[in-house]
């Protein structure tokens, strides 16, 4: 069992992070929910969320350092031994991985040396999968301290961990632009990013992602005919018709079979929906 209480920081850094936590405290009605980004900022000190990290977190807001270890132990954002300057997370979620994801993770573990959730020799990367970051139109993606590399191969990926090792600037796909993990968790603790330019930097989502938008909107898609387009909703005089009246297939020529708008919003058979069957509470279990 390790020795308690945690140890404390040094005067300077507890001065510092003192002035930095009543900051973050400030912008919420209650203390205790300053929580997660506190976390965030003890993280961006020592790159990992220490016993002292936690100890600190705990009085600052008035908890215990078994409420603050519950906090810190459920979110897998917050590491619990020491990492990388880079976390490189390949994302393993079913879409990336039968795009490549899974070829990159086993490629990227022989050529680092590690395994999940280790870190190279050097300090500079720490290697593991991720769950899905929504960026499925880009699939297969890597995600370096939260910013995304789309379209990844093995031979990508394995350049894109030996820039980093290397010192090489390296840039993602898009957003802004890349930071160690530390200035990364800074900025998930509410402080801005000051660095010129990266505020403006942006990403947008890819044409899988907008398709879907325009067929909601009814425009049709390039290349494309009529009958890919999901036609408005309309009332029997015309009128734009927001209610759930959309033909069953999306095809404007089609129309909605008789007694409900739609095949997808038809009613069902249920125990609470039918009346010769109704539903209730029971009384006791088995009844």
């Amino acid at each position: 069992m390790p020795a308690l209480p945690a140890p404390d920081y040094p005067v300077d850094v507890r001065a510092r992070l003192e002035a930095d936590a009543k900051e973050v405290i400030a912008r919420y009605p209650g203390a205790r929910s300053a929580l997660l980004p506190l976390l965030h900022l003890v993280q961006a000190e020592e790159g990992h969320v220490t016993r002292t990290g936690i100890r600190f977190c705990a009085e600052m807001l008035d908890l215990t350092t078994a409420e603050v270890t519950a906090v810190s132990t459920f979110y897998s954002m917050y590491r619990r031994k020491a990492s990388g300057d880079y976390q490189v997370g390949v994302c393993t979620n079913t879409l990336c991985a039968v795009m490549g994801g899974d070829a990159i993770f086993e490629d990227l573990k022989e050529h680092l040396g590690v395994g999940n959730g280790e870190t190279t020799e050097d300090g500079a990367v720490t290697l593991e999968h991720i769950e899905c970051n929504a960026a499925c139109d880009f699939a297969p993606v890597v995600m370096v301290n939260w910013e995304f590399f789309d379209n990844q191969t093995p031979q990508s990926a394995r350049q894109l961990v030996d820039d980093l090792r290397a010192g090489r600037s390296v840039r993602p796909t898009r957003g802004a632009p890349l930071c160690t993990f530390k200035e990364t968790a800074r900025m998930l603790a509410g402080f801005p990013d000051e660095r010129p330019g990266a505020v403006e930097a942006t990403g947008g989502a890819g044409p899988a992602s907008l398709i879907g938008l325009r067929l909601a909107k009814g425009e049709a898609v390039p290349g494309r005919g009529a009958d890919h387009v999901i036609a408005p909703r309309a009332t029997a005089d015309g009128a734009a018709d927001t209610t759930g009246g959309e033909p069953p297939s999306g095809h404007p020529a089609e129309e909605p079979p008789a007694g409900h708008p739609s095949s997808h919003d038809a009613p069902q058979q249920t125990a609470a929906s039918d009346d010769q069957h109704p539903a209730g509470p029971a009384a006791e279990e088995g009844e």
